[in-house]
């Protein structure tokens, strides 16, 4: 029960309004909104019993740690991270929860906090803190009333890490070696329970490193995903990048073109599912399913990304084909894509292209191929997404500024 000078303080905060309804994600990560001139720690001990009342202002018989009547709805947050010494609470926007003061959480197993709570009716957001001081990074979080939800969050660290991580893999399928790039997101960094999905992506010299990328423009690959990891416009990702070798036409074809030869698409696309993929996933913290899986690339390497979701979309669930090479061997992906299986198919496709330059950068033909997935029942917005950026070249400056798009759409937005 509320003691009277608890109740008192609460009466007087409900007559004064409520602090801020929700998070700016624009707001400092390390310190939130303003709280309405509270001490971001809560209220003095003189004030609330902690022992009595919890620190969200309700009998902590009624929250996390107490007992529940049987058959009542609740809603439970479950924040999984390695606090170590340090405590986790959270804050929200409806009772029993303020963002002035933080609720704390109950530590489980497997560094899991816990918060249970018979919320009725409604949409909570809310955000974790470390010791109800440091808020985690990006917006809000939701849970509906009556459900349950796990998250991951970070609350420090906002950039990921990239470099040649593997400088010598070597594919026994294609009889040759070579650096593979790996890029890892600002929360893979600093919550060693966090998992996330996997972009395998073609051509790894060009992702990241202005120095040895083509032209000097890399794709900013890792910009991208950093900037979501504090906007949440799309669910942080590991990125996986082979190099292209100097077999790269014969490696990122899936036939042989009567001009340019090729056609080893085939074997390339497996040495990443049986070689590559198994290296991945046993070594980093991976959400190994085709639902977490995307294969993305350019050019050439847009072209065998479409070719890898008619014959390994068991493994691969998302496409993505950038300025694809559709003209390739007499339009041959058209019919590839037309002939792919009734199931598996990818679960979502993305191509683009853009519209000047010498070959408009192929424009007419990759439109046939948005038609094309069209066709076999890709429909937009949900299952296919098609662009055309006005002015764009066949050019990494362009595929870097549409990357986070095709991520966005690709991976779907922060769960």
């Amino acid at each position: 029960m509320l003691r009277s000078s608890s109740l008192a303080l609460l009466l007087l905060l409900t007559a004064c309004g409520s602090p801020s309804p929700a998070i700016d994600a624009g707001a400092d990560a390390s310190t939130g909104p303003d709280a309405g001139g509270l001490d971001a720690g809560g209220f003095d001990a003189g004030y609330l019993d902690s022992g009595t009342v919890d620190s969200g202002y309700v009998d902590a018989g009624a929250t996390d740690g107490g007992s529940f009547d049987a058959g009542q709805l609740l809603t439970v947050v479950r924040v999984h991270y390695p606090a170590g010494t340090r405590t986790v609470a959270m804050r929200g926007s409806a009772y029993p929860f303020s963002w002035a003061v933080g609720s704390p959480m109950t530590l489980g197993a497997d560094d899991t906090w816990t918060f249970t709570t018979p919320l009725a009716t409604g949409t909570l957001e809310f955000k974790p803190l470390l010791d109800d001081t440091n808020w985690s990074r990006g917006p809000n979080y939701t849970v509906q009333a009556g459900t349950a939800v796990d998250i991951y969050p970070h609350f420090f660290t906002a950039n990921g890490q990239w470099s040649k991580r593997w400088g010598a893999f070597s594919s026994t399928l294609m009889g040759n070696t070579r650096p593979v790039w790996v890029y890892l997101p600002p929360t893979y960094v600093e919550n060693a329970r966090a998992r996330f999905p996997v972009v395998y992506m073609h051509d790894g010299q060009n992702l990241f490193d202005p120095s040895v990328a083509f032209g000097g423009n890399p794709w900013w690959a890792q910009n991208a995903i950093d900037a979501a990891a504090e906007n949440g416009n799309f669910r942080e990702a590991i990125i996986v990048g082979p190099e292209a070798t100097a077999d790269r036409i014969g490696e990122y074809t899936p036939t042989a073109d009567p001009s340019y030869g090729g056609g080893k698409g085939l074997l390339y696309v497996r040495m990443l599912v049986e070689e590559l993929k198994p290296k991945a996933d046993s070594e980093l913290r991976t959400m190994p399913e085709r639902e977490h899986t995307v294969i993305i690339g350019s050019s050439l390497g847009g072209l065998i990304s479409s070719y890898a979701g008619t014959v390994k979309a068991t493994t691969f669930g998302m496409i993505g084909a950038m300025s694809p090479s559709t003209w390739w061997d007499g339009k041959v992906l058209l019919t590839l894509v037309a002939a792919t299986p009734a199931s598996p198919r990818p679960l979502r496709v993305y191509v683009d292209s853009g519209d000047s330059g010498a070959s408009s950068d192929d424009k007419a033909n990759t439109a046939q191929l948005a038609q094309a997935y069209r066709t076999l029942g890709y429909s937009e917005p949900a299952t296919l997404k098609y662009v055309v950026q006005a002015g764009a070249t066949h050019s990494e400056v362009y595929w870097a500024q549409r990357l986070p798009e095709a991520f966005k759409f690709l991976l779907g937005p922060r769960q």
